[in-house]
């Protein structure tokens, strides 16, 4: 049976393709209307699935008549009646016509509970908002407890963002990051004024209002772990865990957590694409990689790319399938040497970010721990941090805490990846190479190979 998922009218739209347990494709909404976080579908990646069609059935991530109840509940009248977003009144300009809906978090927990390696595991599944749902526990398929709407830690950890003048639903990373430079001085405040409050419409402006944005960043990630700590502890029994929804980028608070633990690399909305197809089949995915969007197709250019780091520190690689994540994982990837203390700032002015942010580094997974201290065995989606034992050698990818957001590579992950990594090694001595996703704040990731052409004439860095 082959099935079209849709995730759209959120943040983050996306399409997915499954036939039988085979992941045919999936891809952001974004990487074809060059709109960041687009929460609207465009002809260009609607034409994209249709290639893989005809579809035996389509599936949608939520149900949106739940959703229209949660929104009367908070007061929210316009969107409530506002029936011109209903999925289904929406994709008719598409000619597109949806056979079932799953629920928001029961698609979070299918794209990672049935992406896993695991036959028996708990799924987590923590985010701002589904339709009333903020966190669910499952075993297994089965849901066995929930909190719903208004209390949050998704919604808390984004208030916080926007907060500290940050895009809420967007770049909560960022918050992560600068968690490192803070000090948690405000967590116990923080739980017991804000923590169990409803959040949604941010948090109160007259509170801490002396606080620094770094120490209001180090206290509510510090509220974060403990209380996702404490749910897993309570509520988690098994060894094996998947943790599904947007929380679950939480690279350093993962970290923390003594379990096996799978983590889909596209785990929030945009994910659920994918998510929604098997939380109505209930079948077994066959998960080969996140390598499943627009193809750029010939042999991995290793040599080109070790040339070009030699040369400038610094290249650009647009190869290969498209990565179905927010991260990129070597086939739309900025390279660096991270040898240096000026590597940093070159990347972060090419990328227009803030001065402070250090980048991920890729390391072979057999190198991996002679460098890093890490948590779990593997790290193939930068899902961990892992503390560096020879910071001063690598500065560019290093926190102010002295980890990183490591990636590991096999050559099951990505073959070229792993080539370039191992000959990188063999020419220079250095088993790391920097790794960031190919485009610039505020933009989506190169997707094609004209992309990679714009970005190399606007920016002045070669792409391979």
């Amino acid at each position: 049976m082959r099935i079209l998922g849709i995730n759209c009218l959120n943040h983050d739209a996306a399409m997915a393709v499954v036939d039988g347990q085979e992941i045919m494709w999936a891809a952001h909404a974004e990487r074809y209307s060059k709109i960041k976080n687009d929460q609207f579908l465009n002809w260009a990646i609607v034409n994209e699935a249709m290639r893989y069609g005809p579809f035996d059935m389509v599936v949608y991530y939520e149900k949106p008549w739940l959703k229209k109840k949660r929104q009367l509940k908070a007061g929210q009248y316009f969107h409530a009646l506002n029936m011109k977003d209903l999925p289904s009144v929406y994709l008719r300009q598409f000619g597109i016509k949806i056979d079932e809906y799953a629920t928001h978090h029961h698609s979070h927990m299918a794209g990672g509970y049935y992406t896993s390696p695991f036959e028996d595991a708990m799924t987590l599944t923590v985010d701002a908002i589904g339709e009333m749902e903020t966190m669910s526990i499952w075993d297994n398929e089965k849901m066995i407890g929930r909190q719903q709407y208004p209390i949050s830690l998704g919604l808390l950890y984004s208030a916080v963002t926007q907060r500290i003048g940050l895009k809420p639903n967007e770049e909560e990373y960022i918050t992560m990051g600068m968690a490192a430079y803070g000090k948690p001085r405000y967590t116990t405040f923080i739980k017991e004024n804000w923590l169990k409050r409803n959040n949604h419409k941010g948090v109160p402006n007259n509170d801490l209002t002396w606080a620094t944005d770094y120490d209001l960043a180090a206290s509510v990630q510090k509220v974060y772990e403990d209380e996702l700590s404490k749910i897993v502890k309570k509520h988690c029994k098994k060894i094996n865990l998947v943790i599904s929804g947007g929380c679950a980028l939480n690279c350093v608070a993962n970290s923390n957590l003594k379990r096996n633990i799978w983590i889909m690399p596209n785990p929030g909305d945009s994910g659920s694409a994918l998510g929604c197809i098997p939380a109505i089949t209930k079948q077994k995915l066959n998960w080969k990689g996140p390598f499943l969007g627009q193809d750029i197709p010939g042999e991995y250019p290793v040599d080109s790319i070790i040339k070009e780091l030699k040369a400038n520190k610094m290249v650009g690689v647009a190869n290969g399938r498209a990565e179905f994540g927010p991260r990129a994982l070597g086939n739309r990837s900025l390279l660096a040497d991270p040898r240096g203390p000026e590597v940093k700032d070159m990347v972060n002015a090419i990328k227009k970010r803030q001065k402070f942010r250090p980048f991920a580094p890729a390391i072979l997974l057999e190198d991996v721990h002679e460098y890093f201290d890490m948590p779990q065995e593997t790290s193939p989606y930068m899902q961990f941090v892992g503390t560096c034992k020879y910071p001063k050698e690598f500065p560019a990818i290093i926190h102010a805490d002295g980890t990183s957001r490591v990636q590991t590579v096999t050559k099951e992950d990505n073959e070229g990846f792993y080539n370039l990594l191992k000959e990188w090694k063999r020419q220079t001595g250095c088993p790391i190479l920097l790794n960031t996703s190919l485009n610039i704040k505020g933009k989506p990731m190169v997707n094609d190979k004209r992309d990679g052409q714009d970005f190399e004439r606007k920016y002045n860095v070669k792409v391979v």
